[in-house]
């Protein structure tokens, strides 16, 4: 009997999900410094693509946090009715964050339709230096976050959440450049599609 409940306590701490907030945290402060200077990027230039990549960063910020306090509730102790603890909050908070960044996917979608008709200037060196500042701190959010994204599924999500924001931002680097060299404006709508076309079939 006394080896058979010291298997079940080995079984047990073996099952236990690891602690992943430092990680989180670091990246939940890059997410929300990204969010932040992209918003003034967006209202700066009026760019459809930095503004949907603000969007996706507000949402990954959001997102983040989430992934956080699930991490936190993963590591209540079981109990007789919740013998796995807290750890299916990991499925709820991934399933939050999809719902919310279809909303996102699906608003960039329909106003870069409208904007390919009728695209407004915009000032590419600005949207150019923005794009940069968040592909930076997208890359230190990956590279806290890879490590512990084979963890579990909220860590995944998470790490994907920055992964994808750092896609959205090389869109908006490279809208940026096409702008200022051929003066082409179309290129920010299409940018702003191309980053929903990464969100929607990811959520």
């Amino acid at each position: 009997m006394a080896h058979n409940h010291s298997h079940i306590a080995e079984s047990a701490a073996e099952g236990q999900p690891g602690d992943h907030r430092k990680q989180l945290w670091i990246a939940l402060s890059v997410s929300a410094t990204i969010a932040i200077a992209q918003a003034i990027g967006a209202f700066t230039t009026g760019s459809l693509a930095l503004l949907t990549d603000t969007g996706h960063a507000i949402v990954d910020a959001s997102g983040l946090a989430i992934a956080l306090v699930a991490a936190t509730l993963m590591l209540k102790p079981s109990t007789s009715k919740r013998t796995w603890g807290f750890r299916r909050v990991e499925v709820i908070a991934a399933l939050g964050q999809a719902l919310v960044l279809l909303g996102v996917g699906t608003y960039a979608a329909i106003e870069g339709i409208q904007r390919l008709f009728a695209p407004p200037d915009i000032p590419s060196s600005e949207m150019l230096i923005f794009g940069i500042i968040g592909l930076s701190a997208n890359v230190i959010g990956i590279l806290v976050l890879a490590g512990s994204r084979g963890a579990n599924l909220n860590m995944r999500a998470a790490f994907l959440e920055v992964l994808n924001d750092a896609l959205g931002s090389l869109g908006v680097i490279i809208a940026a450049i096409v702008i200022k060299t051929t003066g082409f404006h179309a290129a920010d709508a299409i940018a702003a599609l191309l980053i929903a076309a990464l969100i929607i079939p990811r959520a």
